[in-house]
């Protein structure tokens, strides 16, 4: 991880002003505040995706660009649906995105004894009450957008009864379900928030961290705006759908004996075409199959574009161009697609290999005779150097890069066509050769030895250049084609989900031959396959056997063509 590149990129943020940074700088200015303190709250219930990635870079680099802090604080307030794998998966991400909360993580289970003090409290100040209604009976008393609220007959208990129940509830007395403790606030509240909402529920589940000694936790309402608040987190920022929930936050915060009062602030959240960042239907397909796990390179999950290639700076540099916004809007996949390719393009070398090869026999050159030719790893990067490439009279080329019968802006290889090979020669295609069922399985062509380097000694043009691979050397190796995980830009527009699942995502190509100089590299590395898009060897492969993930695609003119005709 380059530590610089977070802390430049906060520098650029100073140009692309927003509405919080806008926020943050007014509040410094009137000494409201003296240095800020932000926070990065995930849930550990599920991998973190694209969405999560953009209210990392916002309060860490918040904190960084205004000189406060950023706490990485895990709201683990739900043991049932909570795992360590998805706690060390959420710190691998962030660190791996470029930013380090330094000695400040924290968990929401640090503060469980003070909740459960506070919640007293509200008891004590007749504020909060121990409900035995039903889970579904209480769900109906609570109204609807146009009726208000009813009342639980158990309102109206004392607050001696109300300690006698917590606490029996506190000491494992009732089942799952039993009764929870609700807040007292308002039954006709418009905000459906208000109208009583449970502080605490009774969960015989060990905790992660805690392990048995709680069987009653606090909801997430309840304990999220406290930790802020004993953390003394400045800005609370969080996505719009908790617009509605900062009344409770700021209700909490008033009639509590807290040590500070933080500011919730609302943002857009992330909503990008062809993508679905619902962790609730993320996890679905990881527990179906649909995708082999968390880090599938289709999925939006920070893992999963770490194993397909995608560079975190890419990830940092998406977020800063898209802003902060009070409204919610679609990002173009374009977009995004832009900024990878923008930070690949400048740090990956260029390597030849050929995914779906065919053979190329050139008749008049020597046999048994190999050339060794220099090829340049990276066009504007001179530093990057060369290698040595052997060439022969047996290569592979590309099989789209050869057709029969071609159309009028078909410029590469055909019968009586010449075209140039990179870093080698110009060759014509004289001859296909073909198998029993007709299928062309080998191409006859002849070079010009005076065209050595790929240049025409006379000057003729040659309008195509082809990558190749030597049949003498070339590796062997699995390439994985992913596409979008759907197949329509707004998922689920249509109420079903799965039926927008795009079948075509994943393409396995096992016959694939790769430029010996792949063997090298290491996992996670960005290659550009020259001509075929951006790649990296797979993280989580098991085997010996090379596999390469393509991160993405080059621009492909000959595909828009295709398209459009």
């Amino acid at each position: 991880m380059d530590d610089k590149k977070p802390m430049l990129e906060a520098a650029a943020n100073e140009e692309a002003r927003d509405f919080i940074r806008d926020l943050v700088q007014a509040d410094l200015a009137r000494g409201q505040v003296q240095s800020i303190v932000t926070r990065f709250p995930p849930e550990p219930n599920g991998y973190l995706h694209l969405g999560h990635a953009k209210s990392i870079c916002l309060n860490f680099g918040l904190a960084t660009e205004f000189g406060g802090r950023c706490h990485l604080r895990f709201d683990d307030t739900n043991p049932v649906k909570e795992e360590q794998e998805y706690i060390d998966a959420i710190k691998r991400d962030v660190r791996w995105l470029g930013f380090d909360w330094g000695e400040h993580l924290y968990h929401a289970s640090d503060y469980f004894q003070t909740l459960y003090d506070w919640a007293e409290h509200l008891i004590r100040a007749g504020l909060a009450y121990v409900d035995d209604t039903p889970p579904d009976e209480m769900r109906a008393m609570r109204g609807t957008l146009t009726e208000p609220g009813r009342a639980s007959p158990d309102r109206d208990r004392s607050v001696e009864t109300n300690f006698a129940l917590f606490r029996d509830m506190r000491a494992g007395k009732f089942a799952n379900g039993a009764c929870v403790l609700r807040a007292k606030i308002d039954l006709a509240s418009g905000n459906m928030n208000l109208r009583d909402p449970v502080l605490y529920r009774i969960l015989h589940v060990a905790h992660p961290r805690t392990g048995t000694q709680w069987c009653i936790y606090p909801t997430y309402d309840f304990a999220h705006g406290q930790s802020d608040a004993l953390e003394h987190v400045t800005h609370s920022l969080c996505t719009l759908e908790f617009a509605d929930h900062r009344p409770l936050y700021e209700w909490f915060l008033g009639h509590l004996p807290v040590p500070a009062r933080p500011r919730q602030t609302e943002f857009a959240r992330l909503n990008i075409g062809y993508t679905v960042l619902s962790k609730r239907y993320l996890t679905d397909l990881v527990r179906r199959g649909i995708v082999s796990g968390w880090d599938d390179p289709r999925m939006p999950t920070l893992a999963g574009l770490r194993r397909r290639g995608v560079p975190p700076a890419a990830i940092r540099d998406f977020v800063r161009r898209i802003g902060m916004s009070k409204a919610n809007s679609v990002v173009d996949l374009a977009m995004f697609d832009h900024a990878i390719r923008d930070h690949l393009n400048q740090a990956a070398e260029r390597r030849m290999a050929v995914l779906r090869p065919l053979k190329l026999v050139i008749e008049n050159f020597p046999e048994n005779h190999v050339e060794e030719l220099e090829a340049v790893n990276h066009p504007g990067n001179p530093g990057a150097g060369t290698r040595r490439l052997r060439f022969g009279r047996e290569i592979f080329v590309e099989r789209d890069d050869f057709m029969e019968n071609p159309s009028n802006k078909f410029f590469r290889l055909a019968v009586g066509r010449e075209v140039r090979l990179r870093y080698a020669y110009l060759v014509t295609c004289r001859e296909v050769v073909k198998d029993a069922a007709g299928n062309v399985v080998e191409l006859r062509c002849t070079y010009d030895p005076a065209s050595r380097g790929g240049n025409a000694p006379d000057g003729r043009k040659v309008k195509a250049t082809l990558h190749w691979v030597s049949a003498r050397d070339a590796l062997p190796a699995e390439v994985r084609l992913y596409a979008t995980l759907f197949n329509r830009p707004d998922p689920g527009a249509s109420g079903d989900l799965d039926a927008d699942l795009n079948p075509g995502s994943l393409e396995v190509l096992s016959g694939a031959l790769l430029e010996p100089s792949l063997a090298e590299m290491a996992a996670g590395e960005a290659v550009q396959f020259e001509r075929l898009g951006y790649f990296c060897p797979d993280l989580a492969s098991r085997s010996d056997a090379l596999v390469f993930n393509r991160t993405i695609e080059l621009r492909d003119t000959w595909a828009k063509v295709q398209v459009q005709s």
